[in-house]
């Protein structure tokens, strides 16, 4: 069966093992698929919360320009705000926690935002609905 629709993400990273615990700590994601490119050499890690069949790819390289940062963010859900609450303790302990936990109300709710090994956001949240705006939008 081929993919249809959006798939994934690719990410420059310059420590893949890093950005893996990274992403499994503070997005639930793990490893899927694990290949160093037969052509460049280069390792590639595909990562996945296995919610949905969306992947980050993560691709080593030497340098990281540009970098996905502050409004240039990924967004994970959280299953609540004490989880998340629990995960922007342990952020602001590694000392990766950007903007501290805040309620905006609705539709954006409470999130946070943190970085990557690498610089890149991470913005963690609970309460936004972007299921609902999905499945309640009309379909043309």
């Amino acid at each position: 069966m081929s993919d249809i629709g959006l798939t994934h993400i690719a990410l420059p990273v310059s420590d893949i093992e890093r950005s893996i615990d990274f992403y499994s700590t503070y997005a639930g994601m793990q490893v899927v698929h694990r290949r160093i490119d037969a052509e460049t050499g280069v390792a590639v890690v595909w990562l996945c919360d296995r919610t949905r069949p969306f992947v980050i790819v993560l691709i080593q390289t030497d340098s990281v320009h540009p970098v996905l940062s502050p409004v240039a963010h990924l967004g994970v859900g959280c299953q609540s705000r004490e989880y998340m609450d629990a995960l922007c303790e342990r952020a602001q302990q590694e000392a990766v926690l950007v903007q501290e936990p805040q309620d905006s109300g609705y539709p954006i709710g409470y999130w946070a935002f943190l970085r990557d090994p690498d610089g890149h956001t991470l913005e963690l949240s609970c309460g936004q609905e972007i299921g609902l705006a999905v499945e309640n939008s009309p379909k043309k």
